[in-house]
């Protein structure tokens, strides 16, 4: 048996003397606030053990992390029909580029970028209220960590929606395909809403636990997917989970993963276990800086990869 938390506390220990390395993400007015010397880790093994270390219990705006659980439940109101209006191969560019959509005629590259998350987005609000949606995603997570706690940042959501003008873009620039169904005004709340979920690491470890386990929740006995689409949604987060800095992330990890600009990093070892890193400081390519160094530390060490027995 490894010690998991003996490895926790050496990565937290490793990580200290760089605390605030990287950038946050100052465009979002909100996340400009955020004091960048914080570091967080937390590992919800597949027996339901969760291990913790630093900033694991502080509240953050999981941001683009919140497309993986939006994607799971567009894929149970849609199934495979979601692929219709969304693809599923890496981008090769930045998170909110518009260029590729031109090319494919409104149809985003992939459900992690941005333009392809607001399609998923719109397709759960099909036949509900904007408010309606944001309560069903909302109640979503908290089915999946086991925890009615969590909630969603008005002000962080008050505040993409203020200076979200690529969004926007992105958004009606799809409804002129005819891929977007709803008023953009009406998607993008919700997405904005989705985006501003805050979580701890510790909370969002074992909402992905279904993930490294078959698509059943060890902690709750549920089954939220099948095996089957559980490896594809974790096949997709390998491939396309960081953006342009997927490849990279794969070769120095090995483990799907879902970045957020916040600085969370929701990643899986299927098998074994459901990691959350978070630091706000964000690399050139807008992932965790310190959080994919934890994560690289943690392969390492633990030897979870998607590559190697």
């Amino acid at each position: 048996m490894q010690d998991i938390q003996g490895i926790v506390d050496s990565i937290h220990d490793s990580m200290l003397p760089r605390l605030g390395e990287g950038k946050v993400a100052d465009y979002i007015p909100e996340l400009a606030k955020v004091d960048p010397k914080q570091f967080g880790i937390a590992i919800t093994t597949v027996d339901g053990t969760t291990y913790t270390a630093g900033n694991a219990l502080t509240p953050f705006s999981i941001q683009s992390i919140s497309k993986v659980f939006m994607l799971t439940l567009a894929l149970g109101k849609a199934g495979e029909t979601v692929w219709n209006r969304v693809g599923r191969e890496p981008s090769g560019s930045s998170f909110n580029s518009i260029v590729q959509l031109e090319h494919e005629h409104g149809i985003p590259r992939n459900p992690f970028v941005n333009a392809g998350a607001i399609v998923v987005t719109d397709i759960v609000l099909a036949g509900h209220q904007p408010r309606e949606a944001i309560g069903e995603f909302l109640r979503f997570v908290r089915y999946l960590a086991d925890d009615d706690t969590i909630s969603i940042d008005d002000t962080v959501a008050k505040s993409e929606q203020a200076t979200g003008f690529r969004n926007f873009a992105l958004a009606n620039f799809m409804r002129s395909f005819g891929n977007l169904h709803h008023p953009v005004e009406y998607t993008l709340g919700v997405y904005f809403h989705q985006c501003a979920l805050s979580m701890t690491c510790a909370q969002l470890s074992r909402a992905g636990l279904f993930l490294a386990n078959r698509g059943r929740n060890p902690l709750t006995g549920h089954t939220v997917v099948s095996d089957r689409r559980a490896r594809r949604i974790n096949a997709l987060m390998l491939t396309c989970g960081h953006y342009d800095g997927s490849g990279d992330f794969a070769y120095h990890v090995g483990l799907p993963g879902k970045s957020g600009v916040g600085g969370g990093i929701m990643a899986v070892a299927p098998g074994k276990a459901s990691i959350a890193v978070w630091s706000p400081g964000l690399n050139k390519v807008g992932n965790s800086a310190l959080g994919s160094q934890a994560l690289e530390m943690l392969a390492t060490k633990t030897g979870w990869s998607v590559f190697g027995a």
